[in-house]
């Protein structure tokens, strides 16, 4: 097909989009395409060191109807300003800025806010060591076997582009390996997984006192008890029943692009506040549809609860999470208006993803010292109603009778399983019953589910701790 052909089939497309869904929501499709891209781009690039591009390949590659768009993509990437820029035929413009210890913002033409990143922490951690500085092959045959199987690609596309594969048993590592270029030490962006660490900082805000569960959630704009929007509480938030107008965010594809949640993320500065003005599309609390604008709003609510300031948000979550869980290779990445990113934007190191669910494995406890409100990480795996895909609060649960929770069983995933999920293959998967978590990262699509290979990965590897019993990681 020529070039000339394919920019006519483009426009035709977001033509039929506008006619269909309206010109405002079509119109934002090329910004939502290249600030995605950009701010993928920038953010592995600048914080994990990864090539551009075989990364930009590998992104668009995992997401069903890229293929469409991304050929007509063009990229720039300064490494001396350290920002990257994404244009689409001029249609869309997308620019990201990397600052040190910030990691990376989308910049809209108003500036993005100010703010200063915080000095290294020397505390030592409170939850004991999972590993010493080299890597931990695996401690069996069984172990190693399961993770070629879960490194091998196959055949035929779709491709599994695993990229790294941590495995803990009862608080040691057993078995780790890395894609080339990816280290123990390097950040990966674990998209949805962070609104499992949103979850996280919510409970100890909780457990502080500062936040209730039930009652009003304290979001200014909902203060009228007339507003319809002053029934929402944080439990709602946090299990996606808020009942918030903004579409879905269960899928990354071309399609979701037209959806608004994602006009919030990738064309306003101050995305809590933008998902804090739209209008009830159910009542709170009767309906499930999972989108990024609850969890933003979530993190507006620890802003404000750690003083009001974006270093403030910064020093709580460190304070009160990474450093007493030894997570040394975190970048919270911030919207234009300093508020935490808290929908898709953090990156960790797999060994500290790890370390946040080897908190969940021990009850919310590290060192001795509660983290976690007692009893959080029981409410946090409690299916929420309706929620097909099996979903707790704040993380993906095989409680209940949900068809996700039957599926994974089905494919041999232990019953008390649950795991922080993020789009394109990520996983911090916790089995109490097992004394288990296993992280998994690369660039995989979301369908078929298991394209990514984590089913099988899952079941080899209870098989394999089962067999071993208790094995001992690496000193």
């Amino acid at each position: 097909m020529t070039r000339r052909r394919k920019i006519v089939l483009f426009a035709s497309a977001i033509a039929a989009a506008g006619l269909a869904l309206g010109a405002a929501r079509a119109h934002d499709v090329p910004k939502v395409a290249t600030g995605f891209v950009a701010d993928i781009l920038c953010a592995e690039t600048f914080v994990s060191g990864l090539d551009p591009g075989r990364n930009f390949a590998e992104t668009t590659d995992a997401m069903p109807g890229a293929g469409l768009i991304s050929w007509a993509m063009e990229y720039r990437i300064d490494r001396v300003r350290k920002d990257v820029t994404v244009t689409l035929f001029g249609l869309g413009r997308s620019h990201a800025i990397y600052r040190e210890g910030l990691g990376c913002t989308l910049e809209h033409g108003a500036g993005i806010a100010s703010v200063e990143p915080l000095p290294d922490d020397k505390r030592p951690a409170l939850l004991p060591a999972i590993a010493g500085p080299a890597i931990v092959p695996p401690q069996s045959p069984e172990l190693g076997a399961a993770l070629d199987r879960a490194f091998a690609e196959p055949a035929q596309p779709p491709y599994r582009r695993t990229r790294a594969i941590v495995v803990m048993k009862a608080g040691r590592v057993v078995a780790e390996r890395y894609a080339d270029g990816i280290g123990p030490e390097t950040p990966l962006l674990g998209f949805s997984m962070t609104k499992s660490v949103v979850s996280a900082l919510i409970g100890v805000l909780v457990r502080q006192g500062k936040l209730k569960l039930d009652g009003p959630a304290p979001v200014a704009a909902w203060k009228d008890p007339d507003d319809p929007r002053h029934a929402i509480n944080v439990d709602q938030l946090l299990r996606h029943t808020a009942g918030l107008a903004l579409g879905s965010s269960l899928q990354a594809s071309l399609g979701s692009a037209f959806e608004p949640v994602n006009r919030m993320k990738f064309a306003e500065k101050d995305m809590a506040a933008y998902a804090e003005s739209m209008p009830l599309a159910t009542a709170p609390g009767t309906v499930w549809n999972y989108h990024d604008g609850n969890t933003l709003i979530l993190s507006h609510l620890i802003r404000d609860a750690a003083g009001g300031k974006p270093q403030d948000a910064l020093r709580f979550a460190r304070r009160e999470l990474f450093a007493p869980l030894g997570m040394r290779h975190v970048v919270l990445q911030l919207d234009g208006a300093g508020t935490i990113e808290g929908s898709t934007e953090m990156l960790a190191s797999a060994r500290d993803w790890a370390r946040f669910g080897q908190l969940y494995l021990n009850d919310g406890v590290a060192g001795g010292k509660r983290i976690l409100p007692e009893g959080w990480v029981t409410y946090s795996a409690t299916a929420t109603p309706n929620a097909w895909v099996g979903i707790g609060a704040g993380f993906w649960t095989n409680q209940g009778d949900s068809f996700g929770a039957n599926l994974r069983m089905e494919h041999g995933w232990p019953r008390d399983a649950f795991f922080a999920k993020g789009t394109i293959g990520q996983y911090t998967i916790v089995i109490p019953s097992e004394q288990l978590v296993i992280v998994r990262m690369g660039r995989s699509p979301n369908a078929p589910p298991h394209a990514d290979g984590v089913f099988d990965l899952v079941r080899d590897v209870v098989a394999a701790t089962r067999e071993k019993g208790r094995l001992a990681g690496g000193d």
